[in-house]
């Protein structure tokens, strides 16, 4: 996408290994391919104690690269002064055995940087993008990561990146080929969720960057969206489904509050409330209002809620509204389903630290000197 919400890391579906380049690792495509981490998300993570021990058949593997960019809205707020991410957080949530950055840990044991790495951004848990659109091996891909997370007693956090005409045709770009196989791609990935509890990332960015749209592209996609909040928790019963909120520095709250209630968030059918700030970098603080006031627009029941993404929110958002793996940032709040905030159902890792918005890397891929600047 052009300037405008998260960055969300773009997603790489060719076959074959994508070559090293300075200190970028190398990424199978292959496999990224099959269930592609976040860049951007979406929700996004705690440290948890070895789910890597699950087998996960090779056909179904994960990753947690996100598609390249949500690309952010700049804002012109000043930062807020840096929160100091917490050391450890209960271990609910579910940290998948195969990632970019898991994989760079155990193929770099003599780097220096290893140990932060690992311990600040590896062993916590972040969400599992599914970017493209591979609707005969959707379910099973699903199912090896929610069973994987039934097996450990831990919660997943999955991120659908599937929307047609994503991303605006910005760095993202990409989706299913129209709204009527982006139903059917829903049908198919519900039906891998299970019966265990589950955190769903409904598509970033696909409610705060719709006005690229017609207004009855708008509303066609609205329609799919509440549709696939509906399969989902139709088929997923203790699945929990959040829409997007963009963040604080974009849209205002009752504009984005009016944009969600079209898209079906608004209703416990669909919805169990919104998520912000995924690939982007607003303080907790600044998130956490913006929520609210979201939500108080929105109307619905009173159970609805937020989840934040505070994967690189520990100094704020650059003052200059940079969005593209911008100097300075740090990790922020480690993830957890418990935050004793009014509202706020968690603090999730959508974006995982250390994947590239396409500036200090390729898009989407681990870059460890990034990494770390933002870990130590």
């Amino acid at each position: 996408m052009v300037v405008a919400a998260s960055v969300v890391a773009a997603v790489g579906t060719a076959a074959g290994v994508l070559t090293a380049v300075g200190d970028r690792a190398p990424v199978d495509e292959a496999r990224r391919a099959e269930v592609t981490g976040m860049p951007r998300p979406k929700r996004p993570p705690v440290p948890s104690p070895s789910p890597s021990e699950i087998p996960v058949p090779p056909s179904a593997t994960a990753t947690s690269a996100a598609p390249a960019s949500v690309t952010p809205r700049p804002s012109p707020r000043a930062a807020s002064a840096p929160e100091r991410p917490a050391a450890v957080a209960p271990p609910r949530l579910y940290r998948h055995p195969d990632s970019q950055v898991l994989a760079w840990v155990h193929g770099n044991a003599d780097d220096p940087r290893r140990e932060v790495i690992r311990s600040r951004i590896a062993d916590r848990p972040a969400a599992v993008w599914f970017a493209d659109h591979a609707p005969a091996t959707i379910t099973a891909r699903v199912a090896a990561v929610t069973s994987g997370a039934a097996a450990a007693g831990r919660v997943p956090v999955l991120v659908p990146y599937v929307i047609p005409d994503r991303d605006c045709g910005g760095h993202s770009e990409g989706g299913a080929p129209d709204l009527a196989a982006y139903d059917a791609w829903i049908d198919a990935f519900a039906a891998g969720l299970g019966s265990g509890e589950v955190i769903v990332i409904l598509e970033p960015d696909s409610v705060a960057q719709s006005e690229c749209l017609s207004a009855g592209e708008r509303a066609d996609r609205f329609a799919s969206l509440a549709r696939a909040g509906r399969v989902l928790k139709a088929a997923g019963p203790r699945a929990r489904v959040y829409y997007d909120a963009g963040h604080s520095g974009w849209h205002p709250a009752g504009r984005q509050a009016a944009l969600l209630r079209q898209a079906g968030a608004a209703d416990p059918a669909s919805s169990d409330g919104i998520f912000s700030n995924v690939s982007n970098f607003h303080t907790t603080a600044d998130e956490t209002a913006y929520d609210r006031q979201v939500l108080d627009a929105l109307g619905g029941p009173a159970g609805l809620g937020a989840v934040i993404d505070t994967s690189r929110n520990g100094n704020g958002a650059p003052a200059d509204g940079e969005w593209c793996d911008p100097d300075g940032r740090k990790i922020g709040r480690a993830p957890t389903l418990d935050t004793g905030a009014a509202r706020i159902d968690g603090y999730l890792w959508v974006k995982l630290p250390g994947e590239s918005d396409g500036c200090k890397g390729e898009p989407g891929t681990f870059t460890p000197s990034y990494a770390y600047d933002l870990a130590r």
